[in-house]
C-alpha cells in the first residue's frame, strides 16, 4: 500500500510541480517569457498551493482523508492536461494555480495517511515517491523537447497521462483511512520548525525552477540536462534508507537543520564550479524531499494523533506561503544578474532556516499530550 500511496507524491510534486523547471525553457523560447514571467509562473502554483492548504482541513472534513486524495490527484491530472492546450499566459497562471491547490490536498491527505501506516517508514517512502516523478520527467522531457520547444504542450500531456496512471494505481491506497475528527490547532512552541519550514519553502523551489534556465545558460546539452536531472530524482528515491533512523532517533529539529545546511551546499556548489552541477542535484535529491517528512516526522512525535491533520495543514500553508514569496524575486535578480543568481537566493534562505530549525532546543519540545 505505501508504495501504491507514493505516488500520490509523485504527481503533486515530481509531476504537478517540479517538472515546470524542465518544461518552462521551452516554453519561454516559444512564448517570449522573461525569467520573471518564469518565477511569477512558480509564484501562481505557490499560491494555490497556499490556498489547498489552508482549506484542506475543511475539504478532509467533508469528503474525508481518503476522497480528499483521489479528488486532488483527479484534478491534478486535469490541470496538467489542461496546461497542454493554451498559450494565454493568464491562463497557464491559472492552470498553476489550480495545479499547485490540487496538490496540496494530495500533499496533507496522503501525509496523514503515511504517518498513520503501521509501517513506519511508510511516512519517508510517501515522499520519496515525488523522486519517481522527478526521475521519469528528468529522463524523458529534456530529449523530447531538445531543439523542439514547440512540444511542450506534448510534454505536458506525457505528465498528464503519467498522473492518470497513478491516479488509477493509487486509487485504492487510501480506501481503508479513518476519518479524521475536526480538531483545530495552533502551532504554538511549534513556530521556529514553522518558520524553517517558510525560508525552506521560498528557497528550494527555486533552486527546482532555475535550474535548467541556469544549465542553459552553461551551455549545457540536453542529455546533460537530462542526466542532471535523472540523478536528482534517482537520489530522492533511494534517500529514505538513509534517513530513516536520524528522523527516528535525532532529537528536536535537527535532522530538518542537517537537511537544510545540506541544501545550502548544494546550491552554492554550481557557482563555485560548474563541474559540481551533478554532485549538487545528487545533493538536493538526497535531501530535498526529506525536509517535509522530517516536519511530518517531528509533528507524529510531539503532537496527539488526532490534530495531525490540523498541525501538518497548518505547517503546510507556511510552507506553502514560502513557495509563494520565493520564485518571484528570485526570477527578477535572475533577469539582471544571471540565472546563478537564482542558486544564491536559494542558499541564502536554506541557510536562514538551518540556523532557525537549530534554534528548536529539547526545552522547547511538546510532550505527547499537549496540545499545539
Amino acid at each position: 500500500m505505501k508504495y501504491r500511496l507514493a505516488l500520490g507524491s509523485a504527481v503533486a510534486l515530481g509531476f504537478a510541480r517540479f517538472a515546470y523547471g524542465l518544461v518552462v525553457p521551452a516554453m519561454r523560447e516559444q512564448l517570449g517569457w522573461s525569467l520573471a514571467d518564469v518565477g511569477l509562473q512558480t509564484t501562481s502554483n505557490g499560491v494555490g498551493y497556499l490556498v489547498g492548504a489552508i482549506v484542506v482541513a475543511t475539504v478532509v472534513r467533508k469528503l474525508g482523508t481518503a476522497r480528499t486524495f483521489q479528488f486532488g490527484m483527479v484534478i491534478s491530472t486535469l490541470a496538467l492536461a489542461a496546461t497542454a492546450a493554451t498559450s494565454s499566459q493568464l491562463l497557464q497562471l491559472l492552470l498553476r494555480a489550480t495545479a499547485g491547490w490540487a496538490g496540496a490536498l494530495v500533499f496533507v491527505a496522503g501525509t496523514v495517511v503515511a504517518a498513520r501506516h503501521e509501517d513506519r517508514s511508510a511516512l519517508i517512502v510517501y515522499f520519496g515517491g515525488a523522486g519517481l516523478g522527478v526521475a521519469l520527467s528528468g529522463f524523458v522531457l529534456p530529449l523530447l523537447l531538445d531543439g523542439n520547444s514547440g512540444r511542450w504542450p506534448v510534454a505536458w500531456l506525457l505528465l498528464a497521462t503519467g498522473s492518470l496512471i497513478a491516479t488509477v494505481v493509487s486509487w485504492s491506497a487510501v480506501s481503508a483511512v479513518p476519518p479524521t475528527p475536526d480538531v483545530k490547532a495552533r502551532l504554538g512552541r511549534l513556530w521556529p520548525v514553522g518558520f524553517a519550514y517558510v525560508l525552506f519553502g521560498a528557497g528550494y523551489i527555486v533552486y527546482l525552477t532555475f535550474l535548467t534556465a541556469y544549465l542553459r545558460a552553461e551551455h549545457s546539452t540536453a542529455r546533460q540536462v537530462a542526466i542532471t536531472w535523472t540523478l536528482m530524482g534517482v537520489a530522492a528515491m533511494v534517500a529514505p534508507p538513509l534517513w530513516n533512523r536520524p528522523l527516528a532517533t535525532w532529537h528536536n529539529a535537527r535532522p530538518m537543520a542537517a537537511l537544510l545546511a545540506l541544501q545550502v551546499v548544494a546550491a552554492l556548489l554550481p557557482l563555485i564550479s560548474r563541474t559540481t552541477v551533478l554532485v549538487s542535484a545528487g545533493i538536493v535529491g538526497v535531501t530535498f524531499l526529506n525536509v517535509p517528512a522530517s516536519v511530518a516526522a517531528l509533528v507524529r512525535r510531539t503532537v496527539p494523533q488526532p490534530e495531525w491533520t490540523a498541525v501538518i495543514g497548518t505547517l503546510t500553508v507556511w510552507f506553502a506561503a514560502g513557495q509563494t514569496v520565493g520564485p518571484w524575486p528570485a526570477g527578477f535578480l535572475a533577469d539582471q544578474l544571471g540565472a546563478g543568481a537564482a542558486l544564491g537566493w536559494t542558499a541564502a534562505l536554506c541557510a536562514a532556516g538551518a540556523v532557525v530549525a537549530a534554534s528548536w532546543t529539547a526545552g522547547s519540545r511538546l510532550s505527547r499530550g499537549s496540545s499545539v
